[in-house]
């Protein structure tokens, strides 16, 4: 039987701001159903890379295939676009990004926040979406905040709220760019369960985290980049238990996870 096709497929990847190159010929697959978690020292490129993915950053060469059909560009070099405004919609709204400062509107309820991108961006009627939205709410722990705003919300709340939001728009993908870093650490083991449940669920994921707990408990497939190359890659088991590079091994000790 032949291999699934990826949800997201990255060949060679190079991105540059300016004369700064950050991402210098990344390669990376993420099959359905599993998580890939990017590590890496900040300045490696990991959110970067998640960006390029969802078509938030423009790369300049390079392949980016969603569900085997491959992004079409226009230009070369800084000059390179995507040349489809309707794909790079199509993509983006199949691949929900959960940012790290949350980024929910503070005039919308959190029940209105969810909500939002599924009734404007792709048309579904109301009824069906705050059943699904309401929901969504229920699955990540705060069903009774519906109605409620964003600033009346603690950290950890706020980006559960945004978790639901991104599962709301039923994407292909979740992408996760540092979920807990900008909280408290009993908030972060909040949001760090609502993930582990994601994964358990089979849910295609792609995380950049600084929790190497984290990365370790739910990751399929580990990507340690180092200034805008892949170092090293594989298992969490063997990736974290007998790294090869001494480049990880400083890291990951630098992190307390060995």
């Amino acid at each position: 039987m032949a291999p699934e096709t990826p949800v997201i497929q990255i060949n060679d990847l190079h991105k540059a701001y300016g004369a700064l190159e950050v991402l210098k010929g990344v390669s990376l697959s993420a099959p359905k159903g599993n998580v890939i978690s990017l590590i890496g020292s900040s300045g490696s490129g990991k959110s970067t890379l998640l960006r390029c993915c969802n078509l938030l950053e423009d790369s300049q060469q390079g392949e980016i295939l969603f569900k085997g059909e491959p992004v079409r560009w226009k230009g070369t070099g800084h000059g390179r676009r995507p040349s489809d405004p309707k794909q790079v919609l199509r993509i983006r709204t199949n691949l929900s990004m959960v940012f790290q400062q949350f980024n929910l509107w503070s005039h919308m309820t959190i029940l209105q926040n969810v909500m939002e991108a599924p009734l404007t961006v792709l048309g579904r009627d109301r009824a069906e979406v705050e059943e699904a939205a309401r929901g969504y709410l229920e699955k990540v722990g705060i069903g009774d905040k519906c109605d409620v705003y964003p600033a009346q919300l603690s950290g950890g709340q706020q980006q559960r709220a945004a978790i639901a939001r991104g599962l709301c728009m039923e994407p292909e993908a979740l992408l996760f760019d540092e979920p807990t870093s900008a909280l408290d650490p009993e908030l972060e083991q909040e949001v760090v369960r609502v993930i582990k449940d994601l994964a358990t669920e089979g849910r295609t994921m792609l995380i950049v985290t600084h929790d190497m707990k984290l990365a370790a408990d739910v990751s399929d497939h580990v990507i340690f980049l180092h200034q805008g190359l892949i170092e090293e890659q594989g298992a969490p088991d063997i990736l974290f238990g007998a790294p090869k590079s001494e480049r990880l091994r400083g890291f990951l000790s630098a992190t307390h996870a060995t």
